[in-house]
């Protein structure tokens, strides 16, 4: 169970980090997408590992991988500006 934790939030990680290397003009600051990749992973892994009770890790951390680049995307800011005009205009 620590190794699956410990290999979770690894992986949550690096999605983060490459995310933020990737996107860094989409997304907020490093100091919030870095935690959120981190948390996705530990609930990704949590969640797999509550409803399939195996210890197959590869299927755990796939769980996991999937959390935390949801948690990511919601995150990412839309590409080009968006004009806002308000709701009398």
């Amino acid at each position: 169970m620590l190794l699956e934790a410990i290999s979770s939030a690894i992986l949550g990680l690096a999605l983060a980090w490459a995310a933020a290397r990737r996107l860094p003009h989409r997304l907020p600051a490093r100091s919030l997408v870095l935690p959120t990749g981190v948390a996705g992973g530990l609930f990704g892994a949590f969640i797999t590992h509550t409803a399939l009770d195996f210890g197959n890790l590869f299927v755990i951390l796939i769980g996991a991988a999937i959390v935390s680049a949801a948690s990511l995307s919601l995150l990412v800011r839309p590409a080009g500006r968006l004009s806002r005009h308000s709701a009398t205009a």
